[in-house]
């Protein structure tokens, strides 16, 4: 069942750093003088809320090191503008690159934070000249901001997904060329990449479509889309382990399920990749 505990006695993520990245990923650290498999991405890779997320599972299952280099609510900047960890995953024998939102990351419109991706900073003269009556100084979260921007224009709205999106295909390709294309691709979502763009602030990841997805497809060595079993999609899943004031943080996300099953469907192309 759920277990919902007191802040105090939360679940351990052991966090860590490796080498001078200033971000705290998931422990406990690893050792990285031996092969090991990298995983990036953003709150699933993490496995917030869940006591063995897939990165573990795999290890178990693997027999090799597996490396979680997720991050709660990270975006491609994150990783991209991190040459330590940029480092890291291209040492590794392979890696599995969760597909994350388009929203947080820098682009023409307006800046992130450079490790919380999803916290907004500023607006770019562009997005103030195109919404002069916003005050974006009120906003602290890039989908908040974005939400705003939503409901008082959806032509200019579209505006700003469209360059979202092209931003989005370009740092994915540029990504994955430095990882040497030793990479499968992870799609982790209660629902298939979506065949038209979805113009609004809702799902995740937010504002990603089947084409955008099969861009990359030359660049990665596989395409994996999880979980698939109705029970795994529901969210607020049994087997979380969260406190009190994070309950409604952990309603958002799929439980231990949709980990075991995204484990079993990265395991047989893992074991090709790493032959």
């Amino acid at each position: 069942m759920t277990v919902a505990i007191s802040a105090q006695a939360a679940l351990d993520y052991f966090p860590c750093r490796y080498g001078r990245s200033r971000v705290l990923f998931r422990g406990p650290r690893q050792r990285l003088d031996a092969p090991y498999v990298g995983f990036l991405g953003g709150t699933e890779t993490y496995g917030r809320f869940i006591e063995t997320p897939f990165p573990a599972l795999l290890e178990q299952q693997l027999g090799q090191s597996c490396v979680n280099f997720g991050a709660v609510n990270a975006g491609l900047d994150l990783y991209l503008h991190d040459p330590a960890v940029l480092g890291l995953a291209e040492r590794a024998d392979a890696c599995v690159l969760q597909i994350m939102g388009a929203q947080n990351m820098s682009n023409r419109y307006y800046s992130v934070h450079p490790r919380r991706n999803d916290r907004f900073l500023r607006a770019s003269d562009r997005l103030q000249q195109l919404y002069p009556e916003v005050d974006f100084t009120e906003f602290h979260f890039n989908r908040h901001m974005l939400g705003r921007l939503q409901s008082l224009s959806a032509q200019r709205f579209d505006e700003v997904v469209m360059e979202l999106r092209l931003a989005w295909v370009a740092r994915m390709k540029h990504l994955l060329t430095l990882l040497r294309g030793r990479v499968l691709l992870l799609w982790f979502a209660d629902q298939s990449p979506p065949d038209t763009p979805i113009g609004d602030t809702r799902g995740d990841p937010l504002f990603v479509d089947r084409s955008m997805v099969e861009a990359l497809r030359p660049r990665v060595a596989g395409l994996v889309e999880t979980p698939l079993s109705v029970s795994a999609r529901k969210r607020g899943a049994p087997g979380m382990i969260f406190s009190d004031y994070e309950a409604n943080a952990a309603a958002e996300l799929m439980g231990p399920q949709a980990h075991e099953e995204t484990a079993e469907q990265l395991l047989p192309l893992l074991r090709e990749l790493l032959c």
